[in-house]
C-alpha cells in the first residue's frame, strides 16, 4: 500500500504565527512527523495535546548531515507505506530544507505522492528585521555549502543555519577570502519572533562568544566601495573594459594583438626572473602583468567581435578536463609518467581530427622565441624517432658544427657564418633537450649571472671614484673573477 506525504512549514516563530490552514492540517494528521523539536512551536503543539514523532535522535547517530537527511527520508517513506502522513519542518518546506528535496526526488520513485502545502519562510521576517528589499539583488546560501568563489559582492547576502561557533568560524574564514576583517555584518537570531536578536559585528568577530542556534542567520550587506573588490575577476574585467573604452586610456585603445606581442614576451621573462630570485612578492606582481596581457588580448578580441575572456576560459577549462581523464573521468594512473603518456595520447587524438596533410611541425608556434621554437621542433621530430639515440652523437654534432663555423669565420662570408652560428645554437639546443634542460631558462640564468657580476665591476669603479671607461680589461677581469667567487 502506498500513501501520501503532505509537507508543511512551521514558520519561524510561535504557534500564533501559523496560518489557519496549516494548523488544521496538523490537527487532522493521521500521523504527524516533525523533523526536530528544536523549534519554538513544538512546545506549543505539545501543550495543545498534539501527538507527533521527531527525528532528533537521528542527528546523534550519524556524523554527517547527508546521512541524517537520508535516514529521515527513508523513515518517512516507510511510514507513508502504512498510512498518509504529515511531515512538518521549520520555516517553509521549499526554503533551505534538504529533506523535502530528497522526498520530492525519492517519493515518486517508490509510488509515494508528496504534496507541499506551504508555510511561512523565515526570510520574510528576516527582510523586515534587516529592512532590506530582495528585489535589489539577493544571494541566499547555506552556511555548510558556502563557496568564496561564488559570492556576489553587489547583492544582499544571507547565510542561513549559523547554528554554532564552529560553523560561524568556518563561515568567517570563507568570507575573509573576499571581505576585509573590519567589514560590518549582522547576525539575526529568531527573526520575527518576540525574542528576536539583531547584532552587528565586524567580520573578524563573527565567531566570538555569541549565542547561536539553528535559527541564526548572517547578513552581509552589498559592497559599495568598488576598491574592496579589486581582488576579484569581475572587477578586473571592468577595469580593462574601461581602459579600452572611448573614455579610457588612449594608449590602451590603440593597442592591437600585434603591438602587444613584445610586451607579453617581456612579461613572461620577468616572471622567470622573479622565480629565479625566489621573491614571492615580486612573482605575484609579475604574474599580474602576464594576466594583464591576457586580459588585454581578450578585450581586443571582444571589441572586434571575435571572442571574449569567457571564450578563453571555456577553451582552457574544456582542454584541462579533456586532458585529465584521471581527475575528471574514470581513467586510473599510478604516476606522473602515466599522466604525461595519457596527455600526449589525447593530444595525438586531437591532432588526428585535424587535416592529415598538415605537417607535424606546424603545431609548433611560429611566434615562439627562437630558442623555444628550436626546442619544440626537436621534441616533435623526436616523437617519430628522428633523434640521436646516444648523447655522444649529439656531442659529435656540436663539434662538427663548431668546426664548420670556424671555417666560415675564416672565409669571410658573413651570410654563411650566420647560418653556421645558427647550426651551432641548434645543436646546443639539442644537447639541452637531451638533458631535459630548457635552453631559454639556462641562457636567462647566465644573463642574470652576467648582470650581477658586471654590476660588481660598476660598483668597484664607483667606490674608487673612477669612470667605468677608465678601468683596464685586466682590472675589470680581476673584479669579475672576485665577483664570481663571492656569488658562489
Amino acid at each position: 500500500m502506498s500513501g501520501r506525504i503532505t509537507v508543511v512549514g512551521l514558520g519561524s516563530g510561535e504557534i500564533d504565527q501559523l496560518s489557519l490552514g496549516i494548523y488544521k492540517l496538523l490537527k487532522k494528521a493521521k500521523a504527524l512527523y516533525i523533523r526536530t523539536e528544536d523549534h519554538p512551536i513544538v512546545q506549543d503543539l505539545r501543550e495543545e495535546g498534539f501527538a507527533f514523532f521527531t527525528f532528533d535522535e537521528v542527528y546523534i547517530q550519524h556524523d554527517t548531515f547527508e546521512k541524517v537527511y537520508e535516514e529521515i527520508v527513508d523513515r518517512l517513506i516507510h511510514a507513508a507505506n502504512e498510512t498518509d502522513i504529515v511531515y512538518a519542518v521549520p520555516g517553509h518546506p521549499m526554503v533551505a530544507e534538504k529533506t523535502v528535496q530528497l522526498l520530492l526526488e525519492k517519493g515518486p520513485e517508490v509510488g509515494i505522492e508528496v504534496d507541499v502545502a506551504g508555510g511561512q519562510s523565515f526570510l520574510d521576517p528576516l527582510f523586515t528585521a534587516l529592512q532590506i528589499d530582495p528585489i535589489e539583488g539577493l544571494q541566499f546560501v547555506d552556511a555548510l555549502s558556502l563557496d568564496a568563489d561564488l559570492l556576489a559582492f553587489h547583492n544582499h547576502l544571507v547565510i542561513c543555519q549559523i547554528y554554532d561557533g564552529y560553523v560561524a568560524s568556518e563561515v568567517k574564514l570563507t568570507l575573509l577570502e573576499q571581505y576585509p576583517p573590519d567589514y560590518e555584518v549582522t547576525l539575526v537570531q529568531a527573526a520575527g519572533d518576540q525574542d528576536q536578536i539583531i547584532k552587528k559585528v565586524a567580520l573578524s568577530e563573527l565567531d566570538y562568544d555569541w549565542t547561536l542556534d539553528n535559527r541564526t542567520s548572517l547578513y552581509v550587506p552589498p559592497i559599495e566601495n568598488a576598491q574592496l573588490t579589486n581582488h576579484s575577476f569581475p572587477r578586473l574585467r571592468k577595469i580593462i573594459q574601461t581602459l579600452r573604452s572611448p573614455e579610457g586610456c588612449p594608449w590602451d585603445r590603440e593597442q592591437t594583438h600585434e603591438s602587444l606581442k613584445k610586451y607579453l614576451i617581456e612579461e613572461v621573462y620577468e616572471v622567470i626572473e622573479a622565480i629565479d630570485e625566489q621573491d614571492d612578492e615580486h612573482l605575484a606582481e609579475e604574474l599580474g602583468d602576464v594576466l594583464l596581457q591576457v586580459m588585454l588580448h581578450a578585450q581586443i578580441g571582444e571589441d572586434e567581435g571575435y571572442f571574449n575572456i569567457y571564450d578563453v576560459i571555456k577553451a582552457l577549462s574544456d582542454k584541462m578536463i579533456r586532458r585529465h581523464p584521471h581527475v575528471f573521468g574514470d581513467v586510473n594512473v599510478q604516476s606522473s609518467n602515466e599522466v604525461v603518456v595519457n596527455w600526449e595520447a589525447i593530444k595525438a587524438k586531437e591532432k588526428d581530427e585535424q587535416d592529415p596533410a598538415v605537417s607535424l611541425l606546424e603545431k609548433v608556434g611560429k611566434g615562439l622565441p627562437p630558442l623555444m621554437q628550436a626546442t619544440e621542433l626537436q621534441k616533435e621530430a623526436a616523437k617519430v624517432g628522428f633523434d640521436w639515440p646516444e648523447i655522444e652523437e649529439v656531442w659529435a654534432k656540436i663539434y662538427e658544427e663548431l668546426e664548420e663555423c670556424r671555417e666560415e669565420e675564416q672565409s669571410g662570408d658573413r651570410k654563411k657564418l650566420e647560418s653556421e652560428i645558427g647550426d651551432v645554437l641548434f645543436s646546443i639546443v639539442n644537447l639541452a633537450r637531451k638533458h631535459r634542460i630548457d635552453p631559454s631558462i639556462a641562457l636567462l640564468s647566465t644573463i642574470l649571472k652576467f648582470k650581477k657580476r658586471f654590476e660588481n665591476i660598476e660598483e668597484a669603479a664607483r667606490d674608487e671614484g673612477r669612470d667605468l671607461m677608465e678601468l683596464t680589461l685586466e682590472e675589470m677581469d680581476k673584479i669579475w673573477i672576485q665577483a664570481k667567487e663571492n656569488l658562489k
